[in-house]
Order: structure tokens, then C-alpha cells, then sequence
């Protein structure tokens, strides 16, 4: 995924299915200069992490 479409997932008000390494995940920054997302999985919403947005797949 680029940069620019992980911001508009983040940004809509639909829930969009995006997984990073096989698990579902909620995409809540985006920092489009670096190309990195703050995440956290469906599953732990308190355990955030910053990834590359190349590593998320919708």
C-alpha cells in the first residue's frame, strides 16, 4: 500500500479491511512524508506500533 491510500483509509469514516503480516489492523496515523503508519491490531487496541505502509495490505 502507498502512503496516500493509507490516508484515506484513515480518514474515512468506513471501516476498510487492512491486515499487516496476515492480521486484521486499524490504521490510526499516517505520516506520509516518512511512509510509516501507527497501527494497532483488532485484537490488542491498546498495543499501537509504526510500520511501513508498504507492509499493509488491503
Amino acid at each position: 500500500m502507498n502512503a496516500q491510500r493509507a490516508q484515506e483509509i484513515a480518514s474515512s469514516q468506513m471501516m476498510a479491511n487492512v491486515s499487516y503480516n496476515g492480521e486484521g489492523i486499524y490504521i490510526e496515523h499516517v505520516d506520509q512524508q516518512n511512509g510509516t503508519a501507527t497501527i494497532h491490531s483488532l485484537n490488542e487496541p491498546n498495543k499501537k506500533q509504526s510500520v511501513s505502509v508498504t507492509g499493509l495490505q488491503e
